[in-house]
């Protein structure tokens, strides 16, 4: 077993604040880092101990490894939790931790570049037998119409590394191909520091479903119920929610199967999501994998009773599951993520800064509320716009939408806008009442008067 008595967070925000409170529980010392426009963010204040790692842009600071890897060393940190986004999925990022002594929470390079490379996961899924849309064999350097012709219109051009909708775009003409090929790989470079890209044809109406596993150094491996990501914009999920409306448990057996046996052929260790399209027959198929903790955590936390950061801090110590997989088949109720955003849903989404001058937070049973934002706080221009993330849990999927709509009116926000509004309409809607959605449903409420009015 490898002894962990100090954590480094290479992250801000509230997956910042996350973890810390989580290696508290644990008698472990955290240290923060932080950007000189991060300078008063509360991760800072609840750390153990903190270091500035650079200016406000993220490429000369939370992006700027070497930085990071300095830092650790000179507070004598065992290990480092790279959170998600930023450094949570480079390979180059996990080794370099190694060659310095420290543990890198999270996979190893080796798994990171197998599953974490988009592409290299999916000829690893098709040897394991899990279903794949077409698409490329590897990357596409060259050649575009000739690859996407062979898949046929219309098709998705996706980066190769890196997640979070970057890099994606769908052409349906292919006079439109060549450009969009350039805006995608220069949004991959931009974004990762990785232009190559890949094609997959394009799935009409699907839901996107997701499967969180856990897999420790002894071959266990513990796959949840799904989570169902299918309510976003612009390939950014806004809520998601967990057991999923469209599966079954026959269904949710067989995603779970494909997600395990990905975890096992990559020999993976830590915690990952599997990503999936799932069509109107209720066929599946793989999408990539997030070799990392995923934004929306918390609902699968909720209705399973785990601690997914505990369960990474003690696969990395090199311990076993506390948990196995008939504790995940035994999950209870339903649970419902809000990511609250600083932008104007009135005016097409549009950023809003400032300082926050009110922030009241709901509470109650079956509340939680994970943010970094207090009252007084001056939000940064230069990073994401989530503010917060309002975690609802329920007995029933109806009650965690009655619940929600209670908490989003309690959730008092002034000085900036947020996109709470947002939220109450897409609950009030019919279609989401009925969990009759798919991943273009947001796109085409927000046209309708229904959203406008």
């Amino acid at each position: 077993m490898k002894e962990i008595r100090k954590v480094l967070i290479a992250n801000r925000g509230e997956i910042a604040l996350r973890v810390i409170r989580t290696l508290r529980e644990m008698g472990i010392k955290s240290v923060a880092v932080y950007s000189e426009g991060d300078k008063n963010s509360l991760h800072i204040r609840l750390a153990d101990e903190a270091v500035c790692i650079g200016p406000a842009q993220a490429k000369e600071s939370y992006l700027k490894s070497e930085n990071i890897i300095s830092a650790a060393v000179s507070v004598k940190a065992d290990a480092v939790h790279p959170g998600y986004g930023f450094l949570s999925e480079n390979a180059e990022f996990s080794k370099a931790c190694h060659k310095n002594g420290i543990i890198f929470i999270g996979p190893s390079a080796d798994s990171i570049k197998l599953l974490g490379h988009k592409a290299t996961a999916r000829s690893i899924a098709k040897k394991a037998g899990v279903p794949i849309t077409p698409g490329t064999d590897g990357c596409v350097e060259k050649e575009y119409m000739k690859e996407a012709e062979k898949i046929g219109f219309p098709v998705m051009i996706k980066a190769a590394a890196g997640g979070g909708g970057r890099g994606i775009r769908i052409v349906y003409d292919k006079d439109k191909l060549l450009h969009e090929c350039e805006m995608a790989k220069n949004e991959a470079m931009a974004a990762f520091g990785n232009g190559e890209i890949y094609f997959e044809k394009f799935i009409e109406k699907p839901r996107h479903i997701e499967i969180q596993f856990l897999r420790d150094s002894f071959g266990n491996t513990v796959a949840f119920a799904e989570r169902d990501c299918s309510v976003q914009r612009r390939n950014q999920k806004l809520i998601e929610e967990t057991p999923s409306p469209a599966v079954n448990p026959q269904l949710r057996k067989k995603l779970q199967k494909a997600a395990a046996n990905l975890a096992d052929s990559a020999d993976y260790h830590g915690a990952g999501t599997v990503e999936f399209l799932l069509d109107k027959n209720g066929d599946f198929y793989f999408m990539e994998v997030n070799t990392r903790l995923q934004v929306e955590h918390p609902v699968t936390e909720f209705i399973s009773g785990a601690d997914l950061v505990r369960q990474q801090i003690l696969i990395a110590m090199g311990e076993k599951l506390e948990i196995s997989q008939q504790d995940a088949d035994n999950f209870k109720g339903h649970s419902i993520e809000h990511r609250v955003n600083a932008e104007d849903w009135k005016n097409n989404f549009m950023p809003s800064t400032g300082k926050v001058k009110e922030w009241i937070l709901p509470g109650g049973p079956g509340i939680r509320i994970d943010s970094h934002v207090y009252q007084g706080y001056d939000l940064p221009v230069y990073y994401d716009s989530m503010i917060a993330k309002l975690i609802i849990w329920a007995p029933d999927r109806n009650k965690a939408i009655a619940r929600s709509l209670r908490a989003i009116e309690d959730f008092k926000v002034e000085g900036i806008k947020t996109t709470l509004g947002a939220h109450e309409k897409i609950l009030r809607s019919p279609q989401f009442m009925s969990g009759d959605i798919d991943t273009k449903f947001l796109e085409n409420f927000m046209a309708s008067d229904e959203f406008k009015k």
